[in-house]
């Protein structure tokens, strides 16, 4: 809902930069956009020779030093220098918009614009614009290449943008991987980055690593501490952007994911705008947190009312296969998808204030999915296996309140799925089914494209564009990375793209080490909601798995609920492990749609500590993680309303608590808090720190 009309003001004129730590050339043309209380500038210059440049600073101090920007093309001369200015346009917004479900309710989108108009002085004389905004928490800058005189079509194949650093700093990264997001966070200096080095790690059979280059968001702290993350936002019909590193010269280059059987990155007609490329910027690791520079970069809902979503929480026939007590295939004799088995889960949910309910292989087809090339029309999506009932489960279901999400495995064949994606989602529109799990894995077919390519970026469009016809949610494993779309199109309601909890249950490597989340909130989750499916009771995996384990306490897992956003939450652990279980009833208690959240405290791969207000309760959930060292959490609660008690539960680590040793030990206090509490909680290692403040 817009609360404010955005204004606009021409601007004529240059601007001079002040307070920076590098002078532009003095010969330059500079124009500068300082955000609304003057934290962050962007200065944009063209050199000499015509080449456009900017540099980007924080309080004063520079933060991007001088970085050029153009492109290469195919069949066309680069567009890169003999630039001369044109036009310059500045222009402020200060709206509020609401989001239907999310981390808060209403969010604040205040920028200054400038808009810059290039044009080339010789032939082709082709024209470049450039969006810059300046916002209090970053930065973002996107290329528009308007309708112009002899180029109708454009095959880009290369992006180069630079982003120039002002120090070797701290980085949180993962690899720039052509096909996952599922690999381990590595903490380095800018300059030992070292993508190449994980190109062969035998759980990631489908990795393909061209560069020295790293996904986004990549997460950097400055040695004053000043926070950076660079990512994008608003992908539309693009190639996913990874950042090539020369660690020498402290720079990184735009590298977008290619197409072998484009020949290229990028084939659009004009006109057309790119991506966003954004920087976030904080004093703090706790200030990117609370940072909402990447939906704010897309554009309003286009969907209208969406309340046909609800968040919720579900539980599962998942976990189960990735512990080996059943399968997906029905050949292999233990197949989990049962009707018996479904109904078992959905009593449990019913009793437990559960919402939902996943099943994994219920349709036909997963006896050739996995380790066979020719994987198309391997799956239809509409007919069961004969020992499941999907109409009787949907009725059931409904019966006891709780809701089936669909699961649909493509096995990387997506032009299976898009030949059926009508007649799927028009079954689950018929069956009342509002949200579906969509599955990738595996090379994609056909071969020459990748997961984070145009093509398929195109693809999972379609994928949201057919779900909100039939009014569908896509909750999206194996993904395009998050960047921000759920503001325009609020059926994106989650994704995987991280390595996740499963690689617990089966990877080699002995699974995600503690301090894996306490990197991930700082990095991944910045882009938005993951479906990480905490709630693991059984910390061992007994009896199934005898060398993998879960590295983190109960009190973690339930604070993950809180300390890892998404509006759909599961409950993943089998049925069985959770009878008995104290630490169960925050579960049922937490919520999973938000007021507003606050990050009160973290440093990235350390700790994090998050607060947030249920909306409709006026509830608060407080859930603090650490990494594999035992630390003590300070909390002040003045976060809450004046005046009001609220009854809360303390669901922590027990005095012997270790991750690894006695993972199971917890503890359990109630007692009242209002907002002149001030309280200190002992993290055990890979431990955290789970409270409920249900008001009085």
């Amino acid at each position: 809902m817009i609360k404010s009309i955005s204004h606009f003001a021409m601007v004529l004129g240059l601007y001079a930069i002040t307070g920076c730590t590098s002078e532009p050339a003095p010969t330059a043309t500079t124009l500068s956009v300082e955000s609304p209380s003057k934290a962050v500038a962007i200065h944009f210059q063209l050199s000499p020779k015509g080449v456009p440049t900017y540099q980007v600073a924080y309080k004063d101090q520079l933060v991007i030093d001088t970085s050029s920007m153009g492109f290469d093309f195919k069949g066309q001369p680069s567009l890169e220098s003999g630039f001369e200015l044109v036009s310059q346009e500045t222009s402020t917004t200060d709206e509020t918009w609401n989001m239907p479900w999310g981390e808060q309710l209403e969010v604040r989108n205040n920028y200054n614009e400038l808009l810059v108009t290039l044009k080339e002085t010789n032939a082709p004389n082709r024209s470049l614009q450039i969006y810059f905004r300046a916002y209090d928490d970053g930065i973002g800058f996107r290329y528009h290449f308007p309708e112009q005189e002899g180029v109708d079509e454009v095959l880009i194949t290369d992006e180069r943008t630079q982003f120039k650093l002002t120090g070797d700093h701290d980085c949180w990264w993962i690899p720039g991987d052509w096909d996952i997001y599922e690999h381990l966070y590595t903490t380095s200096k800018f300059s030992k980055i070292d993508a190449i080095a994980k190109r062969n790690h035998p759980d990631l059979a489908q990795t393909y690593i061209p560069e020295n280059a790293v996904n986004t968001p990549v997460t950097m702290r400055a040695a004053n501490g000043v926070h950076l993350s660079f990512h994008e936002a608003n992908l539309t019909d693009y190639a996913g952007m990874t950042l090539k590193v020369d660690g020498e010269n402290l720079l990184m280059e735009s590298e977008l994911v290619g197409s072998d059987l484009l020949g290229g990155k990028v084939k659009r007609s004009l006109p057309f705008s790119t991506p966003w490329r954004t920087i976030q910027i904080s004093d703090s690791a706790a200030g990117l947190l609370n940072s909402r520079l990447i939906v704010n970069l897309n554009e309003p809902n286009k969907l209208g009312d969406v309340s046909w979503f609800k968040p919720k929480k579900y539980v599962g026939i998942w976990w189960e296969m990735h512990l080996g007590k059943s399968s997906w295939d029905i050949a292999s004799g233990k197949h989990g998808a049962t009707t018996a088995n479904a109904k078992a889960y959905i009593d449990f949910a019913a009793a437990n204030n559960i919402g939902g309910i996943l099943v994994e292989g219920w349709n036909t087809g997963w006896e050739h999915w996995i380790g066979f090339e020719d994987r198309e029309g391997v799956f239809d999506f509409v007919t069961p296996y004969p020992d499941y009932d999907l109409a009787e489960i949907v009725r059931y279901g409904k019966e006891k309140g709780v809701e089936l999400i669909m699961h649909h495995e493509t096995s990387a064949a997506p032009r299976t799925y898009d030949q059926q994606l009508d007649t799927a989602y028009a079954l689950m529109q018929e069956l009342g089914i509002h949200s579906v799990k969509t599955g990738y894995v595996g090379k994609i077919i056909p071969k020459g494209e990748y997961h984070h390519g145009q093509w398929m970026v195109n693809h999972y469009r379609r994928v949201l564009e057919m779900g909100a016809a039939h009014q569908v949610a896509i909750n999206a494993h194996e993904p395009i990375k998050a960047t921000g779309l759920r503001r325009t199109y609020p059926n994106a309601i989650a994704r995987e793209g991280l390595r996740g909890q499963e690689f617990n249950a089966w990877a080699s490597d002995g699974g995600n080490p503690p301090e894996h989340l306490s990197i991930v909130a700082f990095t991944r989750m910045l882009a938005g909601p993951i479906d990480f499916t905490p709630g693991v009771f059984n910390i061992k995996l007994d009896p199934y798995k005898d060398n993998n384990q879960i590295n983190t306490t109960i009190a973690q897992q339930l604070a993950l609920y809180v300390v890892i956003y998404s509006p759909i939450q599961m409950a993943c652990d089998l049925i069985e492990h959770y009878e008995g279980q104290p630490g169960l009833q925050f579960i049922r208690d937490v919520g999973v749609d938000w007021n507003q959240s606050i990050a009160l405290g973290g440093e990235v791969g350390d700790y994090v500590s998050i607060a947030r207000e249920e909306r409709g309760t006026g509830n608060w959930f407080v859930g603090a993680i650490t990494d594999e060292n035992a630390r003590d959490i300070d909390i002040d609660f003045s976060f809450l309303p004046a005046g009001v008690d609220f009854e809360a539960v303390v669901y922590k680590d027990g005095p012997d608590a270790h991750w690894d040793q006695n993972p199971t030990s917890l503890e359990i206090e109630k007692m009242v808090i209002n907002n002149s509490t001030k309280t200190t909680f002992k993290l055990a290692p890979g431990g955290g720190v789970a409270i409920s403040l249900l008001k009085k």
